[in-house]
């Protein structure tokens, strides 16, 4: 068991598919000093498009291997930009926390499935890696997802915030943590993020995002839209629950494409059902929190912030307002997680994953050079 404090390196390939997020931070598995030291790395547009043909492939292809080594090389890209703009050298850093791109998330079916190549991550850069994070959890019957909510409540920890409190996540998919008084953890998948709307945008304008919300904001949703996708059994379950990327997205793109909505409109619809599947899941949460703290891509769209607000009822910040970084929080996190594998600490919670018990995950992998 390792103890003390180490450096660690966290990096996350989100459902957004937009890059590589890498930070650094220190802890000794439970507590955790952040360094403010962060870089993202996007992805060409080509290796993007190459990894959403990987999406809903149950098992690997021959040409996803390649795809893998690819992805990993960004990752390796953005380790040796990280250590350049903190000024510290590899020999310094006691693991990579290495999450990888999911393309295949069921674990109804046992299945979790995360591309990359851990160990040469682990030869390019000299660092010990952590990776496969969510196996251990989905083979104990788990869901594998979400895994920040033990970072979250870290760092929640020292914010001064009065409890409940929820942390809302929103990258390609939306997952909140709840965080009551006595530090229980409940957490889930809302639904649909950014992907929907990402997408969405591609199709039509080219541009992969919705700056600011500033589409959305200039048209008007589609109020039955909403109601339909609300119908998914999805919001009845009782959590913990997770969702692939790509759930919901053929009924939601039909219900759009059916209604013959232009580019403004589909846009607003679309963030409104992001919207709506968060202000859904508020009936599963043990008790309504006090205000929601949102990271991820998600918090820079104005429009989606501004619904979240009117609709929870209760004050929805950035978790910049907690002096947290909340485009590097994920990456963090995997930092984290890496540090509480050495550590043989639990990953996961019945409250967070359906775990049965607290779980350990994740696999260490060394360079040659290391061993």
């Amino acid at each position: 068991m390792t103890t003390g404090w180490i450096k660690a390196i966290g990096m996350m390939s989100g459902t957004s598919l937009d890059g590589v997020d890498a930070a650094l931070i220190e802890t000794d598995g439970v507590d955790v000093r952040r360094t403010g030291h962060a870089v993202f790395v996007p992805y060409s547009p080509d290796l993007r498009e190459r990894m959403r043909a990987c999406f809903g492939n149950r098992a690997a292809t021959n040409s996803e291997h390649v795809v893998a080594d690819d992805l990993t090389l960004v990752h390796v890209d953005a380790v040796n930009m990280l250590l350049d703009r903190a000024a510290i050298s590899p020999s310094e850093i006691g693991v990579i926390g290495f999450h990888g791109q999911t393309v295949f998330h069921e674990p109804a079916s046992g299945i979790t499935r995360q591309i990359g190549t851990p160990d040469m991550l682990a030869e390019k850069t000299g660092i010990p890696v952590v990776a496969d994070f969510r196996l251990a959890d989905v083979a104990a019957g788990g869901e594998g997802a979400p895994l920040a909510p033990v970072y979250h409540a870290a760092l929640m920890k020292s914010a001064g915030v009065d409890m409940p409190v929820a942390v809302l996540n929103i990258g390609g998919v939306s997952n909140v943590t709840w965080i009551g008084a006595d530090e229980e953890l409940l957490a889930f998948d809302c639904g649909p993020g950014n992907a929907r709307i990402d997408d969405w945008m591609l199709r039509h304008t080219g541009n992969p995002v919705d700056l600011n919300g500033a589409t959305a904001a200039s048209g008007l949703p589609d109020p039955m839209i909403e109601v339909k996708f609300l119908e998914d059994p999805y919001f009845d379950r009782i959590p913990p629950k997770s969702l692939d990327r790509e759930d919901m997205a053929l009924r939601i793109d039909g219900l759009v494409a059916e209604a013959k909505l232009g580019v403004a409109d589909g846009a607003a619809t679309l963030a409104q059902c992001t919207v709506a599947a968060v202000v859904a899941g508020v009936n599963h949460l043990p008790a309504a929190p006090l205000q929601w703290f949102v990271c991820g891509g998600g918090r820079h769209n104005d429009y989606l912030m501004a619904h979240l607000n009117d609709r929870l009822g209760v004050p929805v910040r950035s978790v910049d307002d907690l002096d947290w970084d909340g485009d590097a929080v994920e990456a963090e996190c995997f930092g984290y997680l890496a540090v509480r594998h050495l550590c043989d600490l639990p990953l996961s919670f019945p409250g967070t994953t359906g775990v049965p018990e607290p779980c350990r995950g994740g696999k260490l992998y060394h360079s040659k050079k290391a061993a």
